[in-house]
């Protein structure tokens, strides 16, 4: 029988074309305050002393945003073989996680978009502290700050102290973007052009799937290439990084742009997670504090071609591995 819980939050989240949202009984919308302004932001704290062994790779946080579940583009293949192959101590949800803009004008939501939901329930049930800061593509959850749903906590920014005592504000990001933030219906017109671009980037790999290449992002590559779209990604990583200076903390967190970053801007430290739909990639921070972006479409590439060298080959009724073949191949050579 499944988990009511799970029930619950996947018909939330999945009816807001309908502009209804469920919650457990007893919990009332939280109030914005007077104004629009909102209130100290939250603090979240590095978890606990180095926990005990386990199986797969373990993080002290995982950051993912723009999964845009509700699409065809959401690439839900890898982000489920992402988060079954990881764990943490706490994840953060950044934001534009389901896409209510496409869900509300093409509905589309299939088995594995419901399994992506039952994973994260699963990590928060687990143990893991799950945070989920709203974007602008799932912004019908904000105003609902401070609710807590099947173990998942609604924030609309964050404070996060890391291992190694620094401070980053965690946000996913579109209010630095100006149309977004001032002129709707020009953002609503930029998102149906770029879901063509996406739905012309999941058509061509797949068919370099069928002719055994690996996963390529178009829309990626073609944004490096726009002028317009390199100055946009400039702009809003220096706006984002003054205003993490102004407040005082030691580096901002955040989505919104699809371009996974590491960088300076002079004592800040700019970090952005990427996003599921292009280039599939996470932002963790191991056990020592230490942060670093995980590129899964290419891990899993890797982990493909490992298994396919380490294949037996029969020859002369033996069985050779690719990689033994490759050897006895270069000694034959020699002699």
């Amino acid at each position: 029988m499944k988990n009511a819980c799970e029930d619950t939050l996947i018909s939330s989240v999945v009816a807001y074309h309908s502009n209804e949202l469920l919650f457990d009984a007893g919990n009332e919308r939280p109030r914005e305050p007077s104004g629009g302004a909102f209130p100290p932001l939250p603090l979240v704290s590095a978890r606990g002393p180095r926990p005990p062994s386990r199986k797969g790779r373990h993080y002290s946080a995982i950051f993912v945003s723009d999964t845009h579940l509700g699409t065809r583009a959401a690439r839900v293949d890898l982000l489920l073989d992402f988060l079954k192959s990881t764990t943490c101590d706490t994840l953060f949800l950044v934001g534009d996680i389901i896409d209510h803009w496409q869900l509300k004008s093409r509905w589309y939501w299939n088995t594995e978009h419901n399994d992506v939901i039952r994973c994260v329930l699963k990590m928060a049930k687990h143990g893991a502290k799950v945070v989920y800061i709203p974007g602008n593509h799932d912004e019908g959850f904000r105003g609902f700050e401070g609710l807590n749903m099947a173990g998942v906590e609604l924030a609309h920014e964050v404070i996060y102290e890391s291992r190694s005592g620094k401070r980053y504000w965690v946000l996913h990001g579109d209010k630095f973007d100006g149309v977004v933030k001032y002129a709707k219906w020009l953002a609503h017109l930029g998102d149906h052009a770029y879901t063509l671009l996406l739905r012309l980037n999941t058509s061509l790999n797949w068919a370099r799937r069928k002719l055994g290449y690996e996963y390529w992002s178009l829309s990626a590559f073609l944004k490096k290439k726009v002028k317009n779209a390199v100055e946009y990604i400039g702009k809003f990583e220096e706006a984002v990084a003054k205003e993490a200076e102004r407040m005082g903390v030691d580096g901002v967190i955040c989505g919104h742009i699809h371009q996974a970053e590491i960088r300076m801007f002079g004592p800040i430290e700019y970090m952005n997670d990427g996003d599921w739909v292009e280039s599939c990639t996470a932002l963790v921070e191991d056990m020592e504090g230490n942060f670093e972006i995980l590129h899964w479409a290419d891990e899993v590439a890797a982990r493909q071609e490992k298994a396919q060298n380490a294949m037996p080959v029969k020859s002369k009724g033996r069985l050779f591995s690719s990689s033994s073949r490759t050897a006895a191949t270069e000694s034959m050579s020699q002699d």
